[in-house]
């Protein structure tokens, strides 16, 4: 039997609220810093919920998603572009962008191009134009799960020997008008308004629901041999992508948790894991009651111990489509550094949710640290898991 191609990490870019570049988001995290504010982007004095986390980069004239996804690109090359040509592929997660309210107000059609701009796929047609990149090209649109499925996918695509190069992540844009009011009907949002800064408290008795945010993440994979030969640094390998779908309700999960729970095993044993393995897990977390009930019943399910638990969406809120990659980077990040991130808000556990071992302030491994795992359960009953190692045992350059 062919020994199945390892895929690693050989770097990353991201774009937060919390910082624009990969070392301004992980050391804010790491802080447990506020990224929601009063929204800035609109006048949002008359709208039900008026706080988000937004990304404050200059105005560019291009769309903000677009720009977003090539920031956070571009940091992610910096040390150089992969070989453009067939072997080199892009995989992002991303949702259809909404028209600008102002479109209904204009006497003329909008262009071509402005719709082209709108599409879920227009942030992987911009990447793998700017690139070069001939290999296969796709979008993931599962909502939250997006940017871990597209990781995912684009970790199966390097095992099959279809390419040796992956660039994988997400992007999204969420304070918006439309956005705002329809998760306000939902009921989704969190209304403290009086308060933004303690509005995202994953796990909190008091949690009240999730707050909009947006940003990008990118990141650069490899099949490890292909890295190792041209002398790339290996900061964790890709070792296991489980996802599956709930079958359920649109806006929620089952409380047992039994989907994100198949979603987790499946990963572990991808990774050629056991949960007792598993020493930090990035929790979807998003604030809401229903989300961090289900989620929580479902660590209970596969982890018989405690494991370190923490939800990054408490400091920068709930990027959607693109959360499943900024928190994926955030668990390279914690490899690398042997520091788990904490839970910002967190400051009554819900009993509900069990006893869960939640990280409140950031912790120190001391090289402990081998394999995390990043959850992602989208909107409409898709679940994604990722299963990250160090980079100790891929075989580090010389």
């Amino acid at each position: 039997m062919t020994e199945r191609r390892r895929v690693v990490v050989t770097a990353i870019g991201m774009v937060t609220p919390l910082g624009v570049g990969v070392e301004a988001t992980w050391r804010a995290t790491l802080r447990a810093d506020n990224g929601v504010r009063p929204v800035q982007r609109f006048d949002a004095s008359d709208y039900p919920v008026r706080f988000a986390a937004e990304v404050a980069v200059p105005g560019s004239g291009a769309p903000l998603k677009q720009t977003l996804a090539l920031m956070a690109l571009d940091e992610a090359l910096a040390g150089g572009a992969p070989a453009a040509g067939s072997r080199l592929g892009v995989c992002l997660g991303s949702e259809a962008a909404r028209p600008p309210l102002e479109w209904l107000f204009r006497s003329e059609a909008p262009k071509v191009s402005e719709i082209a701009a709108l599409a879920p796929d227009a942030p992987t047609r911009l990447v793998a134009a700017r690139l070069g990149a001939t290999g296969p090209r796709s979008t993931v649109s599962t909502a939250c799960t997006s940017s871990s499925q597209a990781i995912g996918e684009a970790v199966l695509r390097i095992r099959r020997g279809e390419v040796d190069t992956m660039i994988a992540g997400g992007v999204d844009v969420l304070s918006e008008p439309l956005m705002v009011v329809g998760f306000s009907k939902l009921g989704a949002l969190s209304t403290r308004n009086d308060a933004p800064e303690l509005a995202s408290r994953p796990f909190d008795a008091h949690r009240d629901g999730f707050v909009l945010g947006e940003g990008a993440g990118m990141l650069v994979l490899e099949e490890r041999e292909h890295a190792l030969r041209r002398g790339a640094p290996i900061l964790a390998e890709v070792t296991g992508y489980g996802c599956s779908c709930n079958a359920w309700r649109i806006t929620d999960s089952p409380p047992d948790g039994r989907g994100a729970a198949a979603a987790m095993l499946d990963a572990l044993h991808d990774a050629g894991l056991t949960p007792a393995d598993i020493g930090y897990i990035n929790a979807h977390g998003t604030s809401t009651p229903q989300n961090d009930y289900s989620e929580s019943q479902a660590i209970h399910r596969v982890f018989a111990s405690p494991v370190p638990v923490s939800s990054t969406k408490g400091q920068m809120g709930h990027l959607v489509a693109a959360c499943g990659a900024v928190e994926a980077i955030l668990c390279v990040l914690a490899l690398r550094d042997q520091q788990l991130p904490p839970t910002r808000n967190l400051v009554d556990p819900d009993p509900a949710c069990g006893d869960l071992d939640h990280v409140r302030i950031a912790r120190a491994t001391h090289g402990a640290l081998k394999h995390t795992l990043t959850n992602a359960f989208g909107f409409g009953g898709s679940n994604g898991s990722l299963v990250f190692s160090s980079a100790e045992g891929s075989g580090q350059p010389r």
